[in-house]
């Protein structure tokens, strides 16, 4: 953050009479932000004192240089000295008496003016709301900004700060979704008498970013010209995203094409990734319209290695850009180029790149991952190593070598993905060939990978020596989901038939020829992941009458999909009906159904109540062939690794078993069951939440998962269960399930009692 009141930042240089406070000051003003870490770190180490004049520059430092581990901590520690009266980002006592600017000019004007624009309550909250922001929290982003809104003193010598607070809180909301309050956070800064033309300017790119944040394209294109009309210390290449942007999204196309071939031609874009590959994506988008399809794929496949170089999507631009740019849309663009012109291959390994990249962004945040193979320091390291050199890539210093930083990057990636493979297609995109899939298909089996947005549903058929691809429509595809769901679980009702007829024609119809084995394997996107496809229907009767369905969460992961291993000592563990402090949350016939199961299968171990904590599966879940859980869980579509499956909690563990937990837990079993667990869908959403926790647990060391799309009837699910696993000594878990739940349609003949049950991950 360079300050753009600079009279007051030679106040502030200049009236210091430190050395070491003079260096610190100024190596901010240069915003030579690593320099400014090393000397306050270095400072309180010394002297083992961190006060307000110390805290401020580092936490500013920290927020440059994205440290958010550190700036989160600073921010806290800054807060707390504020809260005690330290309120002071300037060491005041260490002024010295003359001004060189001014000769004997009272030095006691130039103190009130810095104690008054350096008076730092709002610091700690308006850092974490920027933190927040390109973090993409933006709730918590809102939170922050309110706090720090408040703060700010009401004094003229204050404007930027409430300038930039109100400019981080509009934008917050605009990214949020909330129109209403992120245009009376632009009213606000609109209002009141900016004399001074830097806070003209300030105000104006803030009003830009947050137009943009809402595409209100012509009002943000405004303020954009109107600060490139005043003083300019917005950086270049923002500022000139921004601008051809905004000329593309109001139909100024041409204008657009040579601003964003002219910022193509700049060095510096190439080392601005977040920024290069949007402007790659538009460029290609131009092109499409213009009906250059080849053009267009040239220029989104170049967008998708940007993207793909990224470990994790974090949106530190959009703070600067008042934009966040849709990385899946990249994919699906290219994906619809590629299959226009007949290329199938390329747009299904896209595909599957386009999930892989999802993936990563969803377990972006997490550090702690379980280590299944290889060097456990080795790999650790290299997981270490990636980290620190994808913050440092963050850092726009010219002075560092992006080059030299990228090298190491993919050195440390190829390393990590031979000593330990799986674990790398968590932390970056791995591409593989279809050639690579297809021969990892079982002969018997036929994969259908579905992938769509907006109104297109592309289908994908593969089979060891075919791949084939088909066009549907995905026009209301959420909603029909949706109502089919409210439809099957009303037993009493027949008006789920006409949904699923018409869900059968969009998703099965256009690919019946290629289905020639029984054996199916469906890959869902987005809401399909929330889809029974055994209840499909052609009106004459359903999927699972004539196919044995298995899902997948993506192609890819059937290379990582190991087989069933010889028993163990002990056969299933069985967790019943937690104890989780509320009556209502009491599953009776649940723990019938745990007790039953338990009886079921020799050597069981049986955990109920307040005995079915998270603790004993951490403890247990190495030891069995099968875990099972009948329980309630917790899907959160908003933020995929909160969703849980709950258990009872103990001194040890809180009992909320989340997906973010699962990736740091190693089990070896054959099968875990979610019996009881619910999705629980208000609203049909991207399907991580369903993604997240079952992955989670194939990654953690299960074969597959068993998982019920709804609540089914407590009756029916305990009758079921205890089929399924007396059908295991005969069956592959694939068809166990399917016999079980085609032996309780004949006593059940509505799907609500039999067709919530999917199975995910290996038959065998």
């Amino acid at each position: 953050m360079k300050y753009s009141t600079l009279p007051v930042m030679l106040i502030l240089i200049l009236l210091t009479g430190c050395a070491t406070v003079a260096e610190r000051e100024s190596l901010v003003y240069s915003a030579n932000y690593g320099e400014v870490a090393k000397l306050v770190e270095s400072e309180i180490r010394e002297t083992g004192i961190a006060n307000s004049a110390q805290l401020r520059p580092l936490c500013d430092a920290y927020s440059a240089l994205k440290r958010y581990d550190k700036l989160f901590e600073c921010c806290d520690r800054l807060e707390a000295n504020i809260r005690s009266g330290d309120k002071h980002g300037i060491d005041l006592d260490k002024t010295v008496g003359r001004d060189p600017l001014h000769g004997t000019a009272p030095r006691e004007m130039y103190a009130r003016m810095a104690l008054v624009f350096w008076e730092i309550s709002s610091w700690p909250f308006l850092l974490r709301a920027q933190a927040y922001l390109e973090l993409g929290q933006y709730a918590r982003a809102i939170e922050e900004a309110k706090k720090a809104y408040v703060m700010v003193p009401l004094s003229n010598m204050e404007k930027t700060t409430q300038i930039r607070v109100l400019g981080v809180m509009g934008l917050a909301y605009a990214l949020n979704g909330d129109r209403e309050k992120a245009l009376q956070a632009a009213q606000r800064m609109d209002k009141g008498d900016l004399t001074h033309p830097y806070l003209t300017i300030d105000r104006d790119v803030a009003l830009a970013r947050i137009y943009l944040g809402l595409k209100d394209y012509p009002r943000a294109l405004n303020a954009i010209r109107r600060e490139s009309k005043a003083l300019h210390t917005f950086q270049k290449l923002p500022k000139d995203f921004m601008l051809n942007k905004c000329l593309m999204e109001t139909g100024q196309v041409n204008e657009a094409k040579s601003g964003y071939d002219a910022l193509l031609q700049l060095p510096q874009t190439k080392d601005n990734g977040e920024i290069y590959w949007m402007i790659l994506f538009d460029r290609g988008r131009i092109e499409e319209k213009e009906g250059n399809l080849k053009n267009a794929v040239m220029f989104y496949r170049k967008a998708v290695d940007i993207i793909e170089q990224e470990r994790a999507s974090i949106n530190t631009e959009a703070s600067k850009i008042g934009f966040v740019g849709d990385k899946q849309g990249v994919y699906f663009r290219l994906v619809h180029c590629l299959c226009a012109e007949g290329q199938f291959e390329p747009a299904f390994e896209y595909v599957e790149r386009s999930k892989a990249r999802a993936l990563v962004d969803m377990l972006a945040s997490k550090k702690d991952f379980a280590i299944k193979d290889g060097d456990t320091k080795a790999v650790q390291a290299l997981l270490d190593d990636g980290v620190k050199t994808e913050a440092e890539l963050r850092v726009r210093d010219e002075s560092i070598d992006k080059s030299k930083l990228r090298s190491i990057e993919i050195k440390n990636r190829d390393k990590l993905i031979e000593q330990s493979p799986e674990l790398a297609s968590l932390v970056s995109v791995r591409s593989f060939s279809s050639v690579d899939i297809r021969s990892a298909i079982p002969s018997n089996e036929t994969l259908v990978e579905y992938y769509y947005e907006g109104k297109d549903l592309f289908i994908f058929v593969l089979s060891r020596n075919l791949l084939t691809a088909f066009r549907s429509s995905s026009e209301n595809l959420g909603l029909e989901i949706s109502e089919l769901r409210a439809s099957l679980q009303r037993p009493g009702s027949e008006g789920y038939l006409e949904l699923s007829r018409r869900l059968y024609a969009k998703l099965i119809k256009p690919i019946e020829g290629s289905l020639k084995d029984r054996n199916l394997i469906i890959v869902p996107h987005g809401a399909l992941h929330y889809l029974p496809f055994n209840v499909l229907s052609d009106g004459k009767g359903y999927l699972i009458e004539r196919h044995n369905i298995r899902l997948l969460p993506s192609s890819s992961i059937i290379k990582y999909l190991r087989l069933s291993k010889t028993p163990k000592h002990s056969s299933i563990l069985v967790f019943g009906n937690p104890d989780l402090g509320n009556p209502d949350y009491d599953l009776k016939y649940a723990q019938n159904e745990a007790i039953e199961v338990a009886k079921s299968v020799a050597k069981s171990r049986l955990f109920l109540r307040q005995q079915a904590t998270e603790t004993a599966f951490r403890k247990y879940g190495k030891d069995f062939n099968y875990i099972h859980f009948a329980t309630h869980g917790k899907f959160d579509p908003d933020d995929s690794l909160k969703s849980a499956i709950l258990l009872s909690g103990d001194s040890e563990n809180n009992g909320v078993l989340t997906t973010d937990k699962l990736y740091s837990i190693r089990i070896d079993a054959d099968l875990v069951t979610l019996s009881a667990c619910e999705t629980g869908l208000g609203k049909i959403s991207n399907g991580d939440d369903v993604v997240g926790l079952t992955r989670g647990f194939l990654y953690a060391g299960s074969t597959a998962v068993v998982a019920t799309l709804w609540k089914v009837d407590d009756q029916a699910t305990s009758d079921l269960m205890r089929q399924f696993y007396d059908n295991l000594s005969r069956y592959d878990k694939r068809e166990a399930l399917i016999q079980a739940q085609l032996q309780i349609k004949s006593r059940y003949a509505h799907p609500f009692y039999w067709a919530a049950f999917q199975i995910i991950g290996n038959e065998k």
